[in-house]
């Protein structure tokens, strides 16, 4: 069995132990320690990584059937860790105390939301970037400032935080915040005057080593919430890059950052407006394009068609000139891009019913590839790989074969 250092010495940065066992599992080497500060993933919080003895350590599991904490080292570089050898850990600290941070952080959301609103957290999970936990109701943008306040207000008031050990029968007559998962001995984590729970993880000493807590973003999930934030130096960063967000979106516009929203509001309009005359302008140069490409058609089966391959135009534009050319009786139009992969759209007037625009489309996809879909009378897609000749000359063919009803 492991004795694991980071229960009681969560601040503890380098170990000595003794190798115990080398096995490899899947093409890996595996190590085990008579006791290690390395923390194996467990309770939403990853593992610490670090080197033994020089070697690095690329991931740490826990055994809990074994009772024993596996450290996974990186291909070929075990070097001299072999049973019974004294080893020296190093845990990289960087990452332990982010991890530290951002968990003791979540102690103090959570507790914040249960004392204010009587919220339970039913689970967290701690990102590589952010933190999330999840709430057991769906609670208001209102609820979640007051808990966010509450918790800084904790962690400028730089509380103690400590680590004891109670039985279960102990445990039943503390006020913990929520019922412990396991039983047995257990490991409490108390944040002076606020909370007390169950927990493995690792944490700060004192509050105001976290910093500051930012709540990022929530969203509802399984009938709750799911809470995204930030603690510490994740904080830090995730403010940078909302400031050099900002600015930069701030800066083209030659706007204060606090005037952008209205400036983004108002672009959204002159865009809307564009688009508008944009789609007027298009309808307008189809109507001029679709009578030249009239002039064109050809008598193929029971109707005239127009059967052509386009240069320049989008699905958008090549649905204008199709449309637009059967608006006279009698007539059907396949009108393909020249792009590739190649775009189509099929229509009929409507009066002809020889032509049926999704089936000839079905036909085009299951020869040449691509996706769409459609009516009787108007169909189109994309995804279209063959070359024009051979895409027109298919066309033709299913439209030429088809007859009146």
């Amino acid at each position: 069995m492991t004795t694991r250092l980071y229960y009681t010495e969560p601040w503890r940065r380098e170990f000595d132990a003794q190798v115990v066992a080398v096995t490899a599992d899947a093409g890996r080497a595996e190590v085990r320690l008579d006791r290690t500060a390395f923390y194996p993933t467990s309770g939403g919080q990853p593992f610490d990584i670090g080197t033994l003895g020089g070697a690095r350590v690329v991931e740490v599991i826990d055994d809990e059937e074994a009772g024993e904490v596996i450290h996974v080292m990186e291909p070929g570089a075990l070097g001299a860790l072999v049973p019974g050898a004294a080893v020296h850990g190093v845990i990289d600290w960087d990452r332990r105390f982010d991890h530290m941070q951002q968990h003791t952080g979540q102690h103090l959301v959570s507790a914040a939301f249960h004392h204010l609103h009587g919220v339970r957290t039913l689970s967290f999970h701690l990102g590589a970037e952010v933190s999330t936990i999840d709430l057991a109701r769906e609670v208001t943008p209102a609820e979640i400032a007051s808990a966010e306040a509450e918790a800084n207000r904790v962690v400028w008031e730089n509380h103690p935080v400590s680590i004891r050990f109670v039985t279960a029968e102990e445990a039943v007559r503390l006020p913990l915040r929520k019922e412990p998962v396991k039983g047995g001995r257990l490991r409490l984590v108390e944040v002076e005057g606020f909370d007390l729970s169950a927990c493995g993880g690792t944490h700060v000493s004192r509050t105001g080593a976290i910093g500051v807590i930012a709540v990022r973003s929530w969203e509802r999930f399984r009938g709750g919430t799911r809470l995204q934030f930030v603690s510490g130096g994740r904080a830090l960063a995730s403010y940078r890059a909302l400031r050099d967000a900002v600015d930069g979106a701030a800066r083209p516009l030659t706007v204060h950052p606090h005037d952008l929203p209205a400036a983004v509001e108002r672009l959204q309009g002159e865009r809307k407006a564009l688009q508008r005359e944009a789609k007027g302008l298009a309808e307008r140069l189809a109507a001029h394009e679709a009578g030249e490409i009239a002039a064109r058609a050809t008598h193929l089966g029971a109707v005239d068609a127009v059967v052509e391959a386009l240069e320049g135009y989008d699905a958008a534009a090549l649905k204008i000139v199709a449309t637009t050319l059967v608006r006279a009786p009698g007539r059907a139009a396949v009108l393909l891009s020249r792009t590739r992969p190649a775009l189509v759209v099929a229509a009929r007037s409507a009066d002809v019913t020889a032509v049926d625009c999704a089936a000839l489309a079905k036909a085009l996809f299951e020869r040449f590839g691509g996706k769409g879909g459609g009516r009787p009378d108007l169909a189109q897609g994309g995804g279209l790989d063959g070359s024009t000749d051979d895409l027109l000359a298919v066309a033709r063919e299913i439209v030429g074969g088809a007859k009146a009803r």
